[in-house]
């Protein structure tokens, strides 16, 4: 689950404080609740949709037209693992519920500069069939209103304009399932199904193998990078020539090659660069992509010095190879057990690489 740079810390206390504004989920229903305690959004929240950048897959929606509809809002960015996890559950809602009250709003708002990019947006939500009303939120204007910090996030608003869960991050399935059921249900929608949705997430969408995953998000970049070891550290903004030690402790990385390390990503120079990364999970993906629009890099991976074979993920084929044409994430690994310790390495066999972030599964 991504949060916002440095907002870490206060999100136990937000959390705590939470439940004087939005009703916590504690049990397999949701609590019946006076109508003051949820938190009314027309004048907020909600209202702050009409400061969406652009809309996909519908025209403008309003809060004053979404009275008397529960609406389940999404936070998400393309790129984000946790998300993407997540997605199966929120497009089969929004499938299962759509004729019975339920409106589905995925708010994106955006993590990485190239997810600003309103073309990449839309490629991206019809490559993962993201079918469901969409507000473009380059401004983070939803996201403040929401006094959101995570991605992904998830608001059940009910047909009065009132929070009445929410829940951050990924899993928790059924409770959100049947606070759903719950809230549709109490909206006068009649015969709402009482069964819950079987789904089977695939590829970059099936669950992280979590008893295995001893490896974190990092990104490469100098604000918030950690782990990272070549010697001499890291130049900001200025290209240089790194190499790599000999050897590396799990959770570590370095460069080899002609990189300019900046504030929130790595680019390669010339030729043959590569990164190397010890990790121990069953799947890694890199964001990274064509630093210019319109070329294509090619790469090749390895895992312990050797091709991946039947580990690799699905933009790589079984001997490492694949090319970076579009910014997005790349599922580069993807193993069987037993999960241990492993040397990742990625070789970019042409310049102009711009990399952002691992993350893992």
């Amino acid at each position: 689950m991504k949060v916002l740079p440095l907002l870490i810390a206060t999100l136990l206390a937000v959390a705590a404080a939470a439940t004087i504004d939005i009703l916590a989920k504690e049990g397999p229903v949701l609590q019946p609740i006076p109508p003051s305690a949820g938190r009314v959004l027309d004048d907020g929240e909600l209202r702050s949709l009409g400061s969406a950048t652009e809309w996909i897959n519908t025209p403008p929606l309003t809060a004053a037209g979404l009275r008397g509809k529960v609406v389940l809002i999404d936070f998400w960015t393309y790129t984000c693992i946790n998300w993407r996890r997540t997605l199966p559950y929120v497009r089969a809602w929004a499938e299962k519920y759509r004729d019975q009250g339920l409106v589905v709003i995925g708010v994106h708002s955006p993590e990485f500069g190239f997810e600003k990019d309103l073309a990449n947006v839309r490629r991206a939500a019809m490559e993962q069939r993201v079918g469901y009303p969409i507000a473009v939120d380059n401004a983070m204007a939803i996201w403040r209103a929401f006094d959101n910090n995570y991605w992904p996030a998830l608001y059940l608003v009910d047909a009065e304009g009132r929070v009445r869960y929410h829940h951050f991050g990924e899993g928790e399935y059924a409770e959100a399932e049947r606070a759903i059921q719950e809230l549709l249900t109490g909206a006068g929608s009649k015969g709402v199904a009482h069964d819950l949705v079987s789904v089977v997430g695939q590829g970059a969408e099936a669950p992280a193998d979590w008893s295995s995953l001893s490896s974190q998000e990092n990104y490469v970049g100098y604000e918030r990078t950690e782990g990272f070891v070549s010697p001499g550290g890291t130049t900001r903004d200025v290209g240089r020539v790194y190499t790599a030690p000999a050897r590396l402790d799990l959770n570590s990385w370095a460069l080899t090659g002609a990189w300019t390390m900046e504030r929130g990503a790595i680019t390669l120079n010339q030729a043959n660069g590569k990164i190397v990364y010890r990790f121990h999970a069953r799947d890694l993906h890199l964001v990274m992509g064509p630093a210019s629009r319109g070329t294509v890099v090619r790469f090749r991976v390895t895992i312990d010095g050797q091709p991946p074979g039947a580990a690799h993920g699905t933009d790589v084929d079984d001997q490492g190879y694949g090319t970076l044409d579009e910014q997005r994430m790349y599922q580069l690994i993807r193993q069987q057990k037993p999960i241990r310790d492993r040397l990742f390495e990625i070789e970019f066999l042409d310049g102009g690489a711009e990399v952002f972030s691992f993350t893992f599964g």
